[in-house]
């Protein structure tokens, strides 16, 4: 077997060793392309490989195409939105992600994100505690729940909402408020961090209507996707709401303006840094290279996220 490993944006040195050992140790060959400027040469690596390992790189149905033995795509991370699942699915291609590998590192930025717009961006002037104030988490998935468990930590009220939870002892053994209906969620919140994904159903469902119920001074927390978010609405709000907040760590496309109009308000993160520690990073690596191995060793699937 063949395993691709393609990171434009390379894994640090311990995960890419941990994951040519995992690869190695099972008697497969590793193919290492990163740093790598343009599609073509993706194209060319993958055209004898029958796994493939990335990261944040597209793997459209161009590379599917070209990628004539490939059997198994991992997304070292949990969004796989950068996969065509139609046309993996359409050869029979596994595609997985790495679920909770990368989640206490997200969750932890989503607290620092509300304490950093509370202190006013680390401003000079007078800013607020998160202490007290009423968390509200969309989705209470992995991330989600390690995030209401900081919350606590850090004596807020939390509320959550998930239409794939309806149990609420789920929530409540975790201490954590159920509510009925995304737009409860908002309008009792201070702080809501954005964990959903991004589908059909969810793109720009964070919209003007959503947002204009939040409370006095609320602040918007995302480290989900910008895909969820209506930006037109996004600047509507917050220039009718002087008094509300955004910060994101995937800039929006707009995200130039709304600095220019909105200032303090906002902020967006330089890059996605959502899993960028030294632990997710070699946490998710590991669990790529696991997860194609006991694929192909004993036919282990787990984490597929497409079916046929």
């Amino acid at each position: 077997m063949k395993v691709l490993l393609a990171t434009e944006k390379p894994f640090a040195k311990v995960a890419s060793d941990g994951i040519r050992e995992i690869v190695e140790k099972a008697g497969y060959e590793l193919v290492v392309l990163e740093k790598y400027t343009d599609k073509s040469e993706l194209l060319k690596a993958v055209a004898d490989v029958d796994a493939i390992i990335i990261r944040s790189d597209k793997v459209t149905a161009e590379v599917i195409e070209a990628a004539k033995n490939l059997k198994i795509v991992v997304r070292a991370g949990a969004g796989y939105d950068n996969v065509d699942l139609a046309a993996a699915t359409a050869r029979k291609i596994v595609v997985m992600n790495t679920p909770g590998q990368n989640s206490n590192a997200v969750a932890e930025l989503a607290i620092g994100m509300m304490i950093f717009m509370a202190r006013n961006k680390f401003t000079p002037g007078t800013g607020s505690e998160i202490h007290g104030k009423r968390l509200g988490i969309h989705a209470y998935g992995n991330v989600g729940k390690i995030v209401a468990r900081y919350g606590k930590g850090f004596g807020m009220e939390v509320y959550a909402y998930d239409p794939f939870i309806t149990d609420h002892a789920v929530y409540e053994k975790d201490g954590v408020i159920p509510v009925a209906s995304v737009e409860e969620l908002y309008s009792k919140c201070d702080y809501v961090s954005i964990h959903i994904p991004a589908t059909e159903q969810t793109k720009k469902s964070i919209n003007f209507d959503l947002l204009s119920k939040m409370p006095k001074g609320a602040t918007i927390v995302n480290t989900a996707r910008k895909e969820v978010i209506d930006e037109e609405g996004l600047a509507k709000v917050l220039a009718e709401r002087t008094d509300l907040k955004y910060i994101t760590d995937i800039a929006a496309d707009m995200q130039v303006v709304l600095n220019e109009k909105f200032g303090n308000r906002v902020f967006a993160t330089p890059k996605k840094m959502g899993a960028e520690t030294q632990e997710a990073n070699v946490n998710a690596a590991l669990a790529a290279a696991n997860q194609i191995v006991a694929f192909f060793t004993k036919g282990e699937n787990r984490f597929q996220v497409n079916k046929w």
